[in-house]
């Protein structure tokens, strides 16, 4: 019987401390892969309609690869997921600035992100099976304000479902705002474009942006739009059409703002099927946003673990979410985490076949 949970060295980064490589199974060949290098999901080996595996996730083949270039590939993504416009904000009358990585915005937590750390295996279970992996980020990192502890749990329930838990304290007022960054091809990585995809999105808005993909604050409706997505719609139906938004962006790229209710427990936020396989990935979140990005900046030039070259719309990111620039935007949901309270997200990618 295969265990359930296994573990082996991926390399060693450049100052000698290793990368692990975490192995989580469930029924059926399902099986999820983690490394501690950003906390990346690595794999997902997901079964079709007639049982056949296929790892949908793209990746990087070796930690040197990581290293040398990961567009944020399968990634923790802190201290702020997104964009903060001009790279500054101000909390509680002082005025923070962070790198602008995206001129001229401050793009996913900075250079040094989450993304490029080392995160600790904090604990395991073979039961669940599941892997909690803790960091430290220190006061003034990249220019956010306290220290923050950060615990993201991996889980496997039900046998093809992968939840993250994500929890985080702080010492000082901060912004918080974390996601995971995988991108998803439902037909195999590195076969395929996913604009054969049907995605459905339960939202009745979006944000639009500026030509830096800042929002402009307005919730506008997707009807009537190339951004309605609550029924099923394949990805490329009207990805070419000449809507400003999508022009600016090259594709999507934008975030949609979920019909659920603040508090709620995971709902569903949007599921996507690929018609030939089969495959059906649900998405449930307790975050009030999602963003769509249909890989638009992947050029062929960026090779991944299967050895094929990764172009655009290979695959798409369902990065569940607070909205774009919310620490300027008191409008928006607020990032803001205070001494005493607790950070607590949920999001559970749910793997079907059809």
């Amino acid at each position: 019987m295969t265990n359930a949970l296994t573990r082996r060295s991926f390399g060693k980064l450049p100052d000698g401390r290793e990368v692990e490589l975490l192995r989580l199974s469930g029924t059926g060949g399902f099986a999820v892969e983690i490394l501690t290098w950003g906390g990346i999901v690595h794999r997902i080996d997901a079964p079709d309609r007639a049982g056949n595996l296929a790892d949908v996730v793209l990746s990087r083949g070796t930690l040197a690869d990581y290293i040398a270039r990961n567009p944020h590939f399968g990634t923790i993504t802190g201290r702020f997921a997104n964009r903060i416009a001009d790279g500054r904000f101000t909390l509680d009358g002082t005025e923070y600035r962070l790198a602008q990585n995206n001129p001229p915005a401050h793009l996913h937590g900075g250079p040094t992100g989450f993304d490029k750390r080392l995160w600790t295996v904090a604990a395991t279970d073979a039961a669940a099976p599941s892997v909690t992996l803790t960091y430290s980020s220190a006061d003034g990192e990249e220019g956010y304000p306290g220290k923050l502890d950060v615990a993201v749990t991996y889980a496997i329930d039900d046998g093809h479902t992968l939840r993250i838990d994500y929890a985080a304290t702080t010492d000082r007022p901060t912004v918080l705002n974390l996601t995971n960054h995988a991108y998803f091809n439902l037909a195999g990585e590195g076969s395929c474009d996913v604009l054969e995809h049907e995605l459905q999105l339960f939202a009745s808005s979006y944000l639009p942006t500026d030509r830096h993909s800042i929002p402009l604050g307005e919730r506008a409706p997707v009807d009537g739009t190339p951004f309605d997505f609550r029924k099923p719609v394949a990805l490329g139906a009207r990805i070419r059409e000449a809507h400003p938004q999508l022009l600016l962006a090259r594709g999507y790229d934008q975030c949609w703002v979920l019909d659920r209710t603040e508090g709620e427990p995971a709902s569903l936020a949007a599921r996507v099927r690929e018609p030939v396989s089969g495959r059906m990935l649900e998405v449930l979140t307790t975050e009030p946003g999602v963003q769509l990005y249909t890989a638009n900046h992947l050029l062929g030039d960026i090779v991944g673990k299967s050895g094929r070259a990764y172009r655009q719309a290979d695959g798409f990111c369902l990065e569940t979410q607070h909205f774009p620039d919310s620490p300027n935007r008191p409008e928006f949901p607020t990032t803001v985490l205070r001494p005493g309270e607790r950070f607590a997200s949920r999001t559970a990618f749910r793997f079907l076949a059809t």
